[in-house]
């Protein structure tokens, strides 16, 4: 019986990228906290895993040329939409980084990054386990 190693890692996949990137987004905003007019961003992280979860649910461009632009990252997943975050209370500058939401939307962020890693390596192992019979 083939095993469908995508079904036996389930959402975990998608949501290993989708935090790896969110970890892009919230680096960003910290580092132009000091930036006139920056907006701080963030990605819609239930409407993204969504998409990545239902690969039918998706509208996908159809690339009937190789010369078409292709809608997805260098390393095949999808650029999730990001949103602009709303500030509590902006600064005289327009910059709309609150630099302690960030950095707590960054630990919050890096422990579901390391659970999700954690149990993927879990479910790897387990494979191994039954694949050698140790």
């Amino acid at each position: 019986m083939p095993l469908n190693l995508d079904s036996y890692l389930g959402v975990h996949q998608d949501a290993l990228k989708l935090y790896g990137q969110r970890t892009e987004v919230l680096a960003t905003n910290l580092a132009n906290a000091d930036t006139p007019n920056y907006r701080a961003r963030d990605v819609d992280f239930k409407a993204a895993l969504a998409v990545a979860g239902s690969p039918g649910s998706a509208v996908s461009l159809a690339t009937t040329n190789p010369g078409h632009l292709s809608t997805a990252t260098p390393g095949g997943a999808a650029t999730p939409d990001l949103k602009y975050r709303v500030p509590l209370a902006p600064s005289l500058d327009g910059n709309t980084v609150d630099v302690q939401m960030e950095q707590a939307a960054f630990a919050q962020n890096s422990v579901h990054f390391q659970a999700t890693l954690t149990f993927l390596n879990a479910r790897l192992r387990g494979l191994m386990t039954a694949i050698t019979g140790q």
